[in-house]
């Protein structure tokens, strides 16, 4: 299993997608999850709109620099397939890919050769490319039980990689999912997106980080 910090390392809720939290994250061997729009043309590191002082995806590569780190971008804006396209396009496609974008966006992405995880939930049991996807971004907004520890094993077996959304970014106790996930703590294919890095580490005893990609 591999671990992502959901918006950076944060260790309050005013440093999510700030620098202090992905110099944290990766200083520590974690790759990330972050939120990737535009901002008149360029791209930038931001949840909600972006104002003059939101961080550009230029500076987060920067800071990222050789470090094999993975990441989740999740694309908040149609239309930056091909740009991102540039921007990542010295990084190792095993090392990143794209996710949550609507669908008519995300065809674009596929064209475009990105790294494309086809989001399944709760409210979207059934989406579009999954067969083209190299993986699937697994969410519960409210059910933590609607899928199981077969579903995602005969997703890691059709040969897609599987992020799982912990439950803590919902609001809700992770413990019980957490433990359900122990039998596949060892596969290299599944990752867990959470807001406690550290402490999902030690729980499925993991001591590879950015080793493990």
């Amino acid at each position: 299993m591999i671990v992502l910090s959901h918006r950076g390392y944060w260790k309050s809720a005013a440093e999510k997608n700030q620098p202090v939290a992905f110099h944290r994250s990766f200083d520590l061997g974690f790759g990330t999850e972050t939120d990737v729009r535009d901002r008149a043309g360029e791209l930038v590191i931001s949840h909600d709109m972006p104002d003059a002082a939101t961080m550009t995806l230029a500076d987060f590569l920067d800071i990222i620099g050789q470090r094999p780190v993975p990441l989740a971008l999740n694309i908040k804006a149609d239309g930056i397939a091909e740009n991102l396209a540039r921007s990542m396009s010295d990084f190792d496609r095993a090392s990143w890919f794209v996710f949550d974008m609507s669908i008519p966006d995300m065809r674009m992405h596929l064209r475009c050769g990105n790294p494309v995880y086809a989001r399944l939930s709760e409210v979207e049991s059934i989406t579009g490319w999954v067969d083209d996807s190299e993986g699937v971004w697994l969410d519960a907004f409210e059910d933590d039980q609607w899928y199981s520890i077969g579903m995602i094993e005969d997703l890691l077996a059709r040969g897609k990689r599987v992020c799982i959304v912990s439950p803590e970014l919902h609001g809700r106790s992770h413990r019980a999912t957490w433990a359900n996930l122990q039998s596949l703590r060892l596969h290299q294919n599944l990752m867990l997106c959470t807001d406690l890095p550290e402490e999902a580490e030690a729980a499925f005893g993991l001591n590879r980080r950015a080793d493990a990609i």
